[in-house]
């Protein structure tokens, strides 16, 4: 058996030590003495990731060494569970992807200890502009229990969520199928009426998918499918907090309608996070422009085509510009998004928890991540 022991605060400013034996979390302890300036925090837990530092999930050519990849970015950045985020495309494409984040996991440990299921967004989805944000028009469709039982296959067991548009024929039956395999179906992309909004939930939809992203522009005042998502207590919602997604006065309406343990954190970040400001061709939108800002933009438009962030950087823009607790916002990127994923063993400093910690200076800037007990190098973690 190997054991360590880590000293510093945690995000409310109350000093421990933690012991660590193999793979778990063995000991708590209060230290009146510890630095403040050491900040330890649970591994951050993110349930959508399309890709990130040019490591592309919804590349034609993925493949396992794209996962290994993508899998040590994030866990640099203090990501140490995540669910790689397939969009919407053709069927053997999809297939293809799930079946390679699948076989990644049996090739190397790291992933297989960071991934911790997968998340499908679409094809079910509204093909109105903007509701369908940067997914490609042509290969949207209606929900087809047949194909979910091939992502299931494929998956083995690790199929996590489905974000689809409950308006699409066939949704409730789809729902009720796929929640019963054990997937947590996400209202996302949307043009639903309020009513098929709750019907989805009647039918086992627990999720919103980015709550006020992915929407038409304009939409009535009331009612609409923003409204009854903050209305229906049975939605947890998922929200980008990178700063350009949502502004500071919506995370915070938002938050404070749903309750922060029905809210959590996503970076939604695209395989352009992290790269120099530019044009670039992606599988995802196409033409897309990385702002100085680092702000991902579908070139030529305000659109939006997935975040430039990290979830460590969201969770900081949220502490930075909302007035929510530092703990209630350090839930919502660690242990409300791990009970999404039924994973109870994360997302916490706690005693039988996994040993999954990031150790940051007093700004978030990353010094060290230790997954499932071992101590990971920092490969880049930016502040």
């Amino acid at each position: 058996m190997t054991s360590a022991t880590l000293e510093g605060t945690t995000l409310d400013g109350r000093g421990v030590r933690i012991t660590i034996a193999d793979t778990w979390i063995t000991a708590v302890d209060p230290l009146p003495t510890a630095d403040p300036d050491t900040i330890l925090l649970p591994g951050l837990v993110d349930c959508q990731v399309n890709g990130f530092a040019g490591a592309d999930v919804n590349a034609e050519d993925v493949s396992e060494e794209t996962i290994v990849s993508l899998t040590e970015a994030l866990v640099a950045e203090g990501v140490t569970s995540f669910c790689p985020t397939i969009i919407s495309g053709p069927p053997e494409k999809i297939l293809h992807a799930v079946r390679v984040i699948r076989s990644a996991r049996t090739q190397d440990r790291l992933v297989a200890d960071c991934v911790a299921g997968i998340h499908i967004e679409g094809p079910s989805i509204s093909s109105d502009d903007g509701a369908r944000g940067a997914h490609p028009a042509d290969v949207l469709r209606d929900p087809d229990p047949a194909e979910l039982q091939a992502w299931l296959a494929a998956a083995g067991g690790l199929l996590r969520i489905i974000t689809l548009a409950p308006e699409r024929p066939g949704s409730d039956d789809y729902i009720r199928a796929a929640t019963s395999a054990g997937v947590r179906v996400a209202v996302g992309h949307t043009a639903a009426t309020p009513e098929q909004v709750h019907r989805a939930a009647d039918a086992g939809a627990t999720l919103s998918t980015h709550l006020g992203n992915g929407a038409h522009r304009m939409l009535p005042r009331h009612p609409n499918y923003l409204w009854a998502q903050l209305a229906d207590d049975r939605l947890i919602a998922g929200l980008i907090t990178d700063g350009h997604h949502l502004s500071a006065d919506t995370v915070t309406a938002m938050i404070r309608a749903k309750g922060h343990r029905r809210s959590f954190l996503v970076s939604d970040a695209a395989s352009l996070a992290h790269c120099p400001p530019g044009e670039y061709r992606t599988p995802v939108g196409g033409s897309v422009t990385v702002d100085p800002d680092g702000a991902l933009r579908l070139t030529g438009t305000s659109l939006g085509a997935g975040s430039g962030s990290s979830l460590r950087e969201c969770l900081r823009w949220a502490l930075d510009n909302t007035d929510f607790g530092a703990g209630q916002l350090l839930d919502m990127a660690s242990s409300v998004p791990a009970g999404v994923l039924g994973r109870s063993d994360r997302g916490a400093l706690k005693v039988g928890g996994r040993a999954d910690v990031l150790v940051t200076d007093r700004d978030l800037s990353p010094r060290a991540v230790v997954v499932a007990g071992r101590p990971r190098e920092n490969r880049g973690g930016s502040a």
